[in-house]
């Protein structure tokens, strides 16, 4: 019996190890490609994404978002939600049949005591919207936007309600709002990231940690991911190209790391290579951008003067006169984050402070936007993770709170000038009409012509979306 060459056995084996391995990563991909969307994989990655809701399912009313987070938990009771019953119960015991078996936070087991609102309210504008006197220049736009008095959540600290308000879900690594919204409708902007995150902090609070994760595009390919500029400094990292390289040599350099990358994808079909393509085609594309879209220099100082910005440093205003800029340049989703929000003590004098940082610039972005004939198509949220607790904690701060708080919607189709909901005399619990996240959610993407019910991928075997498994659009303060 002839005996087979050791090398020859070993080189059959390679070819079939070859064999099963490559045909077996080219099923799995045609596989995830029919759950996911050919379209992720037959586009060239270097082209715009158009989106999968193709065409809309509505007609929408918004085409971008700006959403002004006040990271945190911004109390309610300070802001957008005049309790007088609380005020008269200052100092007296919060009665039981508020809260008995109710999730509280750091006050659970502690005597409850009513805390009264710490500033007076006033009426604005023709629809006389209430709002404390802190934000006059929110106020001066009160028969603008819509103030929701009734949103609730799921989780008490912070880094979990963020991820709910984030991604519709308390489980880490489901996609951000923005990163679905990028997903389902493109990108109008060529030369700037579709999602931008942008940060700053200020005084008078409690300095809590975001993670990125929060802005992540969870298991959509990671091309979808918020992308975070920095207040300070350069915006992006290594934006300018080193000393003897210029626009030329990094563009040859590009186009030869894209085409290794092609190559390389026609053998494995490995959709995070698309994107590494796509990515690399983007950060040549805002080396020319982003300096132009930081650079102020030639905004009039009336508009500076108006969103109280001093370009360069890092602040609220200066980011929200930045958010108005990338909107203008086609930008999708805009994730501002402001911190300090958290006020466990001191509530009064800390939310005077942040209401100076705030209510101007606030104020200054909607009015901006409808100078320009772009608030009608700008959807301007203001909100954060929860709301704070109508009861005392150490005597002069709030605790967390998730049964009831406030929110300020504007533009993209909202109505303006209207209350909408109300939590019960003590400013605890959503009463008349509450708003749920998901509510929030569905009726975000409902002004952007996408049905929440409709734009899914297929993850774990189930139809995952923004929304989970609830959510109802809240239709009365639409136009």
């Amino acid at each position: 019996m002839e005996t087979m060459d050791p090398f020859d056995s070993f080189t059959r084996d390679i070819h079939r190890r070859t064999f099963l391995g490559r045909g077996m990563a080219g099923l799995g991909v045609l596989a995830l490609n029919s759950l996911l969307n050919p379209r992720l994989f037959a586009a060239d990655a270097s082209v715009r994404w158009r989106g999968v809701v193709q065409p809309l399912h509505h007609p929408a009313k918004a085409k971008r978002v700006i959403f002004l987070y006040q990271a945190g938990g911004p109390s309610h009771i300070e802001t957008f939600d005049y309790k007088p019953k609380l005020a008269e119960m200052h100092g007296k015991p919060m009665p039981e049949s508020f809260t008995k078996g109710q999730q509280i936070a750091q006050l659970q087991g502690k005597p409850l005591i009513c805390f009264g609102p710490q500033h007076e309210f006033e009426t604005f504008g023709k629809s006389g919207q209430r709002l404390c006197k802190l934000f006059p220049h929110m106020g001066s736009v009160a028969d603008d936007v819509c103030i929701i008095r009734s949103m609730y959540t799921e989780q008490i600290n912070h880094d979990p309600a963020h991820t709910v308000m984030n991604t519709g879900s308390i489980i880490t690594g489901r996609p951000s709002m923005g990163s679905w919204m990028l997903y389902g409708l493109g990108a109008d902007a060529e030369d700037l990231p579709g999602f931008v995150v942008l940060m700053s902090a200020g005084r008078g609070g409690q300095m809590q940690p975001i993670a990125a994760r929060q802005w992540s595009a969870g298991f959509l390919p990671s091309k979808f991911q918020g992308v975070k500029l920095n207040s300070i400094g350069d915006p992006v990292q290594y934006i300018e190209n080193p000393k003897g390289l210029n626009a030329d040599v990094q563009r040859d350099s590009i186009d030869a790391i894209n085409a290794l990358n092609r190559s390389r994808n026609k053998t494995i079909q490995d959709p995070e290579i698309l994107t590494r393509i796509a990515q690399y085609e983007m950060a040549f594309k805002m080396q020319t951008s982003v300096p132009g879209l930081v650079d102020m220099s030639k905004e009039p100082q009336r508009v500076l003067d108006m969103y109280g910005a001093k370009p360069g440093d890092g602040s609220f205003a200066s980011n929200c006169l930045l958010a108005r800029r990338l909107a203008e340049r086609g930008v999708r989703f805009i994730q501002l984050y402001h911190r300090d929000w958290d006020h466990h003590g001191g509530v009064k004098v800390n939310v005077a402070i942040k209401a100076e940082e705030v209510d101007r610039p606030t104020a200054a972005l909607i009015t901006d936007l409808k100078e320009r004939g772009m608030l009608d198509d700008t959807l301007v949220v203001w909100g954060g993770e929860f709301g704070r607790t109508p009861m005392s904690q150490g005597g002069d701060g709030r605790d967390h709170h998730i049964k009831g708080f406030s929110y300020m919607l504007a533009g993209g189709g909202i109505k303006g000038g209207i209350s909408y909901g109300t939590t019960d005399d003590m400013g605890y619990a959503a009463q008349e009409n509450p708003v749920s996240v998901h509510d929030f959610h569905a009726t975000m993407l409902h002004l952007l012509g996408v049905d929440h019910l409709r734009l899914t991928v297929k993850f774990q075997g189930m139809d995952a979306r923004l929304t989970g498994v609830s959510g109802d659009v809240v239709k009365d303060i639409l136009v």
